[in-house]
């Protein structure tokens, strides 16, 4: 602690230019300081800062020397911050961005409310693409590969793209085999809106077979609404499996075509670079985690459609 002591004592000298003045700062005499700083000068053999009556400059080696305990001071109150932090409910304002998928995260939502009652959270749901850093979010949820260096990311889960459609429309228009069926099938289309651009649906190529080209009935810049479309029957609509998982359930609709679709996506959690996560953001990338995607078995939701006779 001695060693910790001297250079503290030292920045302060080399900060204020002054033995009086970083005495004062630190509640000890200036011959203190002078004879801390002359100490730890005899240790490193080197000298740190030039003495004249009136004032003191940093050497060349003092320079160095100053920006390693600028970092080494900042590291030790980081970790005293830290610690002190443990035995401390977590609270405080929390800015979040998720993207359209309400179904997924508000049950989850909730209950990290529940458990944290002193963290207030101010959640954008958006699916366009939010600059974290920019916009002064703590923490962000997005689908793809972090492509931001200045971010830190942990993967919450997966997802699959699947095809579904009500039992009552598939039984009206029958039930398409091949994806070339589907240019004779009301599709329902999800549009970006960042970009403008229809979401692709991830059919697998077939040798000797084009990509059918898509008969839309409906497009959309919110994955929510289809689902309600294609629950009223109006078309087959492409969609992430934990969205439908509800109307699977509940008979409402059937997935199709899923010996012919190729899609895996991966949602991510991502915040700003730093070495030391406040409580409050710590807990909720750590509950996020744990909880998103925990009840979520996408095995299930392949319900093939059987035609009623």
């Amino acid at each position: 602690m001695d060693s910790l002591s001297g250079i503290e004592y030292f920045v302060q000298a080399a900060e204020t230019r002054s033995f009086s003045a970083a005495g004062r700062n630190l509640g000890v005499s200036s011959s203190a300081i002078g004879k801390s700083v002359a100490r730890l000068e005899t240790r490193l053999g080197v000298r740190l800062l030039h003495r004249s009556t009136r004032s003191i400059t940093l050497t060349s080696e003092g320079t160095l020397f100053l920006e390693r305990c600028r970092r080494i001071l900042g590291e030790v109150e980081a970790a005293e911050r830290e610690l002190s932090e443990i035995h401390q409910e977590p609270k405080g304002k929390l800015r979040v961005s998720f993207p359209l998928v309400g179904r997924l995260v508000m049950p989850v939502l909730t209950s990290f409310m529940h458990r944290y009652p002193l963290i207030e959270l101010d959640v954008d749901f958006s699916d366009r693409m939010v600059d974290v850093i920019e916009e002064g979010f703590d923490a962000v949820i997005r689908t793809g590969e972090p492509a931001d260096s200045r971010l830190m990311s942990r993967s919450l889960g997966h997802y699959s793209l699947v095809l579904v459609a009500s039992p009552e429309y598939l039984s009206q228009q029958g039930q398409p085999q091949t994806p070339a069926d589907l240019v004779d099938h009301a599709c329902l289309q999800h549009k970006f809106p960042s970009t403008g651009k229809y979401e692709a649906w991830p059919l697998r190529p077939i040798v000797n077979e084009t990509t059918p080209t898509l008969n839309t009935a409906m497009v959309c810049n919110t994955s929510e609404a289809l689902i309600d479309v294609a629950r009223a029957g109006l078309g087959i609509a492409c969609l992430p499996d934990f969205m439908v998982r509800e109307g699977i359930d509940k008979g409402e609709l059937v997935t199709v075509l899923n010996n012919y679709i190729e899609h895996q996506g991966t949602f991510r959690i991502l915040w700003p670079t730093s070495k030391h996560l406040a409580p409050k953001l710590r807990v909720f990338i750590d509950f996020m985690v744990e909880e998103l995607f925990k009840d979520l078995d996408a095995a299930h939701y392949f319900t093939p459609f059987k035609e009623q006779s």
